[in-house]
């Protein structure tokens, strides 16, 4: 697999900045080429022409139907992160579920 450019988004992007530090530890420990980035909700569209996954904090899982129909555009594949993984600030599930919704597009 090619570098997998996943981006996180949350409210302020202060909770998604730890679990995405926890994500590329999980990637660079499992060898996987992945740039992870965390960012604001309000910055998600901006980055949409360079990331393959979005991943949206729990707490906009209603947004999720509008981020699919703007990443379809684009590529790019959109989830909501489980409030599991995301309250454990689990990076490799983190990572393992931006995978998937990669994979699932295809």
């Amino acid at each position: 697999m090619e570098n997998l450019r996943i981006l996180l988004c949350c409210g302020a992007g202060m909770s998604s900045g730890f679990l995405a530090s926890n994500a590329r530890k999980a990637a660079k420990k499992k060898k996987i080429a992945a740039s992870i980035e965390a960012r604001s909700f309000s910055e998600a569209n901006e980055y949409m022409g360079s990331i393959d996954v979005l991943l949206l904090g729990p707490h906009y899982a209603t947004e999720l139907e509008n981020f699919q129909r703007k990443g379809e555009s684009y590529g790019v594949s959109v989830a909501v992160i489980p409030k599991e993984i995301y309250g454990a600030l689990d990076g490799a599930a983190l990572l393992d579920l931006a995978i998937k919704t990669k994979e699932a597009q295809k």
